[in-house]
């Protein structure tokens, strides 16, 4: 009987042992020291849209227009310029802006 409750008592230490481990695993992802890794979903969008005004600012109408001129030719270009704009259709499907 003796082994019975010590060998019981050595699975509950054991699994609250393993839970504890768990728990610190869970929350180091919430540490300050992966603040870096992780970004809040507003944060990366005003990110996001700087980049893009950004790029956009960069070009003059003439060449958004040259650029729009160019991926008309191409069906698919045109549907994503569309809805994502002339900027990324014309990247992803032309490669980097050449001027």
């Amino acid at each position: 009987m003796k082994t019975l409750t010590i060998l019981l008592l050595s699975a509950l230490i054991g699994l609250c042992a393993c839970m504890g481990a768990f728990e610190t695993t869970v929350n180091k992802a919430d540490s300050p020291s992966d603040a870096g890794v992780f970004v809040e979903r507003e944060e990366a969008s005003i990110v996001v849209r700087q980049k893009r005004a950004t790029a956009a600012a960069d070009l003059s109408l003439a060449q958004l227009e040259s650029l729009r001129e160019v991926c008309e030719a191409n069906l698919d270009c045109e549907n994503m310029m569309d809805t994502s704009g002339i900027i990324a259709a014309y990247t992803k499907h032309y490669g980097p802006i050449p001027f």
